[in-house]
């Protein structure tokens, strides 16, 4: 896949059948919309194109908007690579592009700057001004400007919609694996390693502190999960724990921190990524540090035959 940044220029000579949208997640519903672009572009002879945003739109007109995302955009990148389309192209969104009715949009972004020949429309997607146009405007708009509109095909599973809003109620509900398998892969959550309490080590479990680069990723349910971790290209098994330790300090703020299985080594101000397996337990507070360290203990044995399991 080769990625276009649209930031300040058009395509010269461009020609692709392609969708739309912000696509957070890349789950499988997304993936089924690119199928059909994928699918309708090798009938056409043209190669097949993705248009997503570097920010959420949202966040571009308001600016205390806090999005919740399943991934980063550079996150984002690397799982739209893996679908098999041929172009990702980024457009930026900006106030004055969320002004263009619908047709504009279509004239002007779609057709003259990216070149777009056929255009492939999510099953309930709105775009333009205040979305106020549906399916049988964008088709009459592409009548008029040449450009072929399709309806993507509706996805379901079980015979429900399949959402990044879903997706993300999931993950608060701690259902991991469920989570994992509407994605098509395992949730993950990358950050910097900064100081912690440094509790960990005195109770023979020290953990790494995680702080996300992607500042507004959803954070999964308060509790002890199932991980793997990759360090510089290698994978250990681990024992995540999120929540605010109130057995220990009763912290204000959601703490996200890592016990890596079988590893020696400094970790401060390094980048990790965790990829969560399955929900141990919720988050608890214990009457005394004892009772706190023996359960630790279980969870990591629950841990470990549940990663054991995926072998």
């Amino acid at each position: 896949m080769e990625l276009i940044d649209l930031a300040g220029k058009s395509i010269m000579g461009g020609s692709f059948v392609g969708t739309i949208g912000f696509f957070d997640g890349v789950h499988i519903g997304h993936r089924h919309l690119i199928k059909h672009v994928r699918e309708t572009a090798k009938k056409e002879g043209l190669p097949s194109a993705v248009i997503t945003f570097p920010v959420h739109p949202r966040k571009v007109l308001q600016a205390d908007y806090q999005p919740a995302l399943l991934c980063g955009y550079d996150e984002k990148i690397e799982q739209l690579a893996t679908t098999g389309i041929d172009y990702c192209i980024s457009l930026p969104f900006t106030a004055n592009l969320s002004k263009l009715s619908a047709e504009d949009f279509m004239q002007q972004i779609l057709k003259n700057d990216i070149g777009l020949h056929t255009l492939i429309v999510g099953y309930d997607h709105r775009f333009g001004r205040n979305r106020e146009d549906g399916f049988a405007e964008y088709e009459k708009i592409g009548e008029d400007i040449g450009m072929k509109v399709i309806r993507g095909k509706e996805y379901q599973l079980n015979g429900e919609k399949v959402s990044s809003t879903k997706i993300r109620n999931i993950l608060h509900e701690g259902d991991i694996e469920k989570a994992n398998f509407l994605l098509s892969y395992n949730y993950t959550l990358s950050g910097k390693i900064v100081e912690g309490y440094q509790v960990g080590r005195t109770i023979g479990f020290p953990t790494a502190n995680i702080r996300s680069w992607e500042r507004f990723k959803v954070i999964p349910k308060l509790g002890v999960y199932a991980v793997l971790v990759h360090i510089r290209d290698i994978i250990y098994e681990g024992m995540l724990y999120i929540g605010k330790r109130p057995t220990l300090h009763d912290d204000p703020e959601v703490s996200v921190e890592v016990n890596i299985f079988n590893f020696n080594g400094d970790l401060y101000d390094q980048s990790l990524k965790v990829e969560f397996i399955d929900f141990i337990r919720g988050d608890s507070k214990f009457s005394s540090i004892d009772p706190l360290v023996k359960q630790i203990h279980n969870d990591k044995e629950m841990v470990l035959n549940r990663l054991k399991a995926i072998k």
